[in-house]
């Protein structure tokens, strides 16, 4: 990946925050649809570009290189700039979830499978534990794009209180995410807790989404 792709997605963009703050039911939703949008075609890119330096390289051997890079960016992310109004806890779980989706299609690009069709959007909810199983998860990524298509709901005020919107939007990130929120909240709330706890919770849950996702793709 080239750095001016990596800054442009490494986190997800304010659009998409906007839209999971108005919308916390359906944030895991809306974030693996944005994920395939803006993320397919670098995962795609990127593979047609391993394809052309490594010949030799295996599928297995392809997945390996972009799980041990996302694994790396896990265990350092956390909050970012230009999301005014969201606690860092909310944003670390946000952008741990973001760092994932991008491994997952990179896995599925090394495994022959296209990053950028609509398909690893559901994929991604069902890899993630956000829906048991792939007709629930069409679903739900349906009516996400219904809600996503009215702009009017991510315009004025919901009417929720603030903080309760924010609970919401950081455990349905959470869940996305794999990490327990209680867990982000620790880190945040105890001096010195953050770097030892969140790198130790997004890798551990990152290395075990890349190993559902390895096995899914790997089956073809």
């Amino acid at each position: 990946m080239t750095k001016e792709l990596a800054t442009e997605t490494s986190t997800p963009p304010g659009t998409l925050w906007a839209r999971m703050k108005a919308d916390p039911q359906y944030a895991p939703e809306h974030l693996a649809l944005e994920a395939v949008r803006r993320l397919g075609p670098e995962a795609a890119e990127w593979h047609a570009r391993m394809r052309a330096e490594r010949p030799g390289a295996t599928a297995d051997e392809l997945a390996t290189l972009a799980v041990r890079h996302f694994t790396t960016l896990a265990r350092v992310s956390g909050a970012v700039s230009g999301a005014a109004g969201l606690p860092g806890a909310v944003l670390d779980v946000g952008v741990l979830a973001w760092t994932q989706a991008r491994m997952v299609l990179h896995v599925a690009a090394a495994y022959g499978a296209d990053p950028a069709a609509s398909e690893r959007a559901t994929d991604l909810l069902v890899l993630q534990r956000v829906h048991r199983a792939a007709e629930t998860a069409r679903t739900a990524l349906g009516v996400a794009a219904g809600r996503e298509r009215a702009s009017r709901v991510f315009t004025g005020d919901s009417g929720r209180p603030l903080g309760g919107v924010l609970v919401r939007l950081s455990l349905k990130l959470a869940q996305m995410a794999g990490v327990r929120a209680a867990k982000k909240v620790f880190a945040k709330m105890v001096p010195g807790a953050g770097i030892v706890l969140g790198t130790w919770a997004n890798s551990a849950a990152t290395k075990e989404l890349a190993r559902r996702a390895g096995e899914h793709y790997r089956k073809g």
